[in-house]
């Protein structure tokens, strides 16, 4: 018997050598830029140094964990660069090593700069950070694809909220970083779009640099009262704060007693803590298992970045970057996000359509598109820039 069980263990290994010996692999990179982190104005949740390539080394081992089935392998190979000026050199090494699809978790001015580079022609990059909208239109590129809502998607996605709710009137309160002024014409584009009415706006100038001393909490209070006494009626006070720096300030100080939206209070998302439903809580949960902190935005847009490549390999049935490629933009492709909906690439900018959460820190609220706003194509395309609206002319 001892004999027959080693024949048998020996034949089984036999049988599963050429499985083996035909697994195909397919690399993908990952491209990244350090940049400082600006601290916001609580220690709370203080950044993490990596955000973004957590969610792709969870979404490559999610794809090879399908692979084990099909006979495929994914790889992850990683340059994050601390230097702006490094940032080429490292697409140009990826590129050299025969990488031919490229997380892109960069700001906007350096996607387009890699995208131009002639290295790049060929190369397919997943765009995880960068939410500007003139990277879906005047300044699209072909071979850009983007993983996370647009600053149009996210606006569109409150706006609808608020115009389901009535509450037209918006107070819109804006800070001087370039981000903020995008922000704050998002939600400008959003309420033409939805017939909201911007009733009064207003930069934000005070830096309530005392806030830790004993009564800083009175200043503030006291500012941001007098800052928004003596306004035209409002029902919600929109504010556009990127960074963080101050405004989760504004809520509960407010002169008249409204609600809060936008970058802080009720926040539109690609991803949230809060997130349970169609199985995010499972997704929650390997996460903080691999990483011991929460999935934040950049990681679930990287995570999807992976998940797009694995899935497209395995619908397309190979791991050959220029298939892969062509199957996450063909028509009918159609990728899980946990979102209780399936997720697909717009032929006209390569903007993935999804719903967008909208959340406090403790709490999913709502899930836009809202009920009720209907699209002749997909309700997904109902935020953001649609195909009739598009400016954008491939290059």
């Amino acid at each position: 018997m001892p004999a027959v069980r080693a024949l048998a263990l020996v034949l089984a290994l036999l049988a599963a050598a050429p499985a083996i010996a035909a697994e195909a692999v397919l690399t993908v990179g990952y491209l990244g830029l350090s940049v400082p982190r600006v601290m916001p104005n609580t220690y709370l949740d203080p950044p993490p140094e990596d955000e973004g390539i957590q969610g792709a080394r969870l979404g490559a081992a999610d794809n090879n964990t399908t692979g084990r089935f099909t006979g495929q392998r994914f790889l992850l190979e990683e340059r994050v660069v601390a230097d702006p000026e490094g940032v080429a050199p490292a697409l140009r090494e990826l590129q050299a090593g025969g990488i031919r699809l490229v997380v892109a978790d960069l700001p906007a001015a350096q996607l387009l700069e890699v995208a131009d580079l002639p290295e790049a022609a060929g190369l397919t990059l997943l765009n995880v950070r960068a939410p500007d909208d003139a990277l879906r239109n005047e300044s699209c590129r072909r071979d850009v694809l983007h993983l996370l809502p647009s600053r149009a998607m996210q606006a569109d996605a409150l706006g609808q909220f608020l115009a389901a709710r009535r509450w037209r009137n918006i107070l819109l309160i804006s800070g001087p970083a370039e981000g903020d002024k995008l922000y704050a014409e998002a939600i400008r584009r959003t309420a033409r779009k939805f017939q909201l009415r911007i009733v009064a706006e207003k930069p934000w100038t005070f830096d309530p640099g005392a806030r830790r001393t004993d009564t800083g909490h009175y200043g503030i209070a006291a500012e941001v009262a007098r800052f928004t006494q003596g306004l035209p009626s409002h029902d919600v006070v929109v504010v556009a704060d990127e960074n963080g720096d101050w405004g989760d300030d504004v809520a509960w100080r407010t002169a008249e007693p409204r609600p809060v939206a936008g970058t802080q209070g009720l926040v539109p998302t690609s991803w949230a803590r809060p997130h349970e439903q169609w199985g995010a809580t499972q997704l929650q949960r390997r996460f903080r298992a691999r990483t011991q902190r929460w999935m934040l935005p950049r990681d679930h847009a990287a995570w999807l970045a992976l998940r797009a490549v694995g899935e497209a390999a395995t619908r397309a049935r190979s791991t050959e970057p220029e298939a892969v490629a062509a199957r996450m933009r063909a028509a009918g492709f159609e990728l899980a996000g946990f979102k209780g909906v399936p997720l697909s690439f717009r032929d006209w900018d390569g903007q993935l359509r999804q719903p967008v959460l909208l959340a406090s820190d403790r709490s999913l609220v709502s899930v836009s598109p809202q009920p009720g706003f209907q699209h002749q194509f997909s309700e997904l395309d109902t935020l953001g820039t649609d195909k009739p609206e598009t400016r954008c002319q491939f290059r």
